[in-house]
């Protein structure tokens, strides 16, 4: 009896190789199209679908393979005797090998000079219903659908028997691949349809194995195209913490003005600065917390230079990351070989759910994409903050929505004096920032203060005065905000309220 295998691929990589291995193995290859061609032109003997099933490839190549000849043949069982009776009376051959990938919509999806209907046209019909076929039948066909698996597969055949437990891990692994065709196409349709999405789908191609996660005793795994949005330039690989706090740094960063810096530890800011220039930012960045600053994730918003990286070779960094370096700049920052350099390549911002796992199942919201602009700044005092406070305020405002709650933020000269994260207490928050503050010698005397959420009674507010500040921003909402408000007049402080809540857990 024959032995045929079918082929159909858009990604021809290692396909010559393939077919001429399992023709010397006496496998008769029936291919499609571009790919038939390819394997005729390289004196491979193979059959056109279309010839072994007597009709020929229609609407524009749209028909190919959705055949009874060809499903017929992979679906059958070869050792059911029912199946073998119809497969003669209905002249059908088994096929042992599907080997098939698919049109590149994935490539195509997020092209903007590509329009719909080409985009639509590279949705495959027929190779997801050959591989989910060919994978049904895993006891009797062995599925391909990735290059990179042909030469173990091509070397197990040649023993004369591929492993059940092989045919198995090839059929998970096709379900995999066509789970995430289908997840492309679906939210690509939902979002441009404008289709209310009723499932959540998350289906993102595993990219790397991390050495460890939070923890060493924990495993980490990166998966989705995160090189799409930073390029490591110099040193060793990312790791799962080193993520987190570099994606932590860059949102900040990138909402604060141009030439500014965010220094990052555990996800929280221990410095940020608006700058003149990369040096000024950075330089004014570390004096928040300079001994915090060692071993942290640096971001910055515009192009380090020589000056710049000079400074930031004077301490040990784990992480250097910008939209760009100067080639003096690398030349310097190459000379430490334990520090990753990473440029980010293009705008973070997307309309994705942040998604967090529970028992379960998942919760997941969208992005806290709000902005603070001045026509939503109420100030509630009878003394109002000066032009230099609401620009400090509106900077310490930006600092808090990328800090743990609860969170107090000092500020001054659109530099960060002082930080209090994650406290259980908004009043420990406003001690500890303070505290920190001092540590570093800063005069916290004329500074602004920022609270990522209201104050439910006035001690917050008062302990934040006690340190010399005369503004604050908060969001405001409490059934005591008249109480905290009366407190902040009889201090002459001013206050602004923005409506707006920045809970960052």
């Amino acid at each position: 009896m024959k032995k045929f295998a079918l082929i159909s691929v858009s990604d021809k990589s290692g396909i010559i190789d393939f077919a001429k291995e399992i023709a010397d193995l006496g496998y008769e290859i029936l291919a499609t199209g571009n790919t038939a061609k390819l394997i005729t032109e390289n004196n491979i003997h193979c059959t056109e679908v279309s010839s072994y099933t007597g009709f020929p490839e229609i609407f524009s190549g749209r028909v190919k393979t959705l055949q009874p000849e060809i499903f017929g043949g992979i679906l059958m069982r070869t050792n059911n005797e029912v199946d073998l009776k119809e497969a003669k009376d209905n002249n059908i051959s088994p096929i042992e090998i599907v080997c098939v990938n698919f049109y590149p919509f994935p490539k195509v999806v997020d092209r903007e000079d590509l329009d719909l209907q080409t985009k639509i046209e590279n949705i495959d019909i027929g190779g997801p219903s050959l591989i989910r076929a060919a994978a049904k039948n895993y006891k009797f066909v062995s599925v391909l659908t990735n290059p990179d698996q042909y030469p173990s597969f091509i070397q197990e055949l040649k023993t004369g028997n591929v492993e059940l437990a092989t045919k198995q891990k090839l059929a998970a692994e096709a379900f995999s691949h066509t789970s995430y065709y289908d997840t492309l196409i679906a939210n690509f349709l939902e979002k441009t349809f404008e289709v209310e999405p009723k499932n959540l789908r998350i289906n993102l191609k595993l990219d790397q194995t991390l050495r460890y996660g939070e923890n060493p005793h924990q495993k980490a795994y990166l998966f989705g195209n995160f090189a799409s949005y930073f390029k490591i330039l110099h040193g060793k690989g990312v790791s799962y913490n080193n993520i987190i706090d570099l994606v932590a740094a860059v949102e900040l960063v990138n909402e604060l003005e141009p030439n500014s810096c965010a220094i990052i530890k555990h996800t929280n800011p221990c410095g940020a600065a608006v700058g003149t220039n990369t040096l000024d930012a950075y330089t004014k960045a570390l004096t928040c917390d300079p001994v915090s600053a060692f071993g942290g994730i640096v971001a910055f918003n515009g192009t380090v230079d020589k000056a710049a990286a000079e400074k930031l070779n004077e301490i040990f960094l784990e992480i250097v990351v910008a939209p760009d370096f100067t080639k003096d700049a690398l030349e310097l920052l190459f000379t430490k070989k334990n520090r990753r350099l990473v440029q980010q390549i293009k705008d973070l911002q997307t309309d994705e759910l942040m998604i967090k796992n529970i028992p379960g199942g998942i919760i997941a919201q969208t992005k806290d994409d709000s902005i603070l602009t001045n026509d939503i700044l109420k100030t509630v005092t009878k003394t109002n903050p000066t032009k230099a406070d609401i620009e400090d305020l509106k900077f310490a405002w930006t600092i808090c929505k990328h800090t743990k709650s609860n969170t107090i933020i000092y500020a001054k000269d659109k530099k960060i004096l002082g930080v209090g994260a994650g406290q259980m207490s908004r009043v420990d928050s406003a001690k500890i920032g303070a505290i920190k503050a001092k540590e570093f010698g800063h005069d916290l005397k004329n500074a602004v203060a920022a609270s990522d959420a209201y104050f439910p009674f006035a001690d917050g507010l008062l302990e934040i005065i006690s340190h010399g500040i005369t503004a604050v921003i908060q969001p405001g909402g409490s059934v005591r905000d008249e109480e905290v408000i009366k407190a902040a007049d009889e201090n002459n402080i001013s206050m602004i309220f923005t409506g707006i809540r920045n809970f960052k857990h």
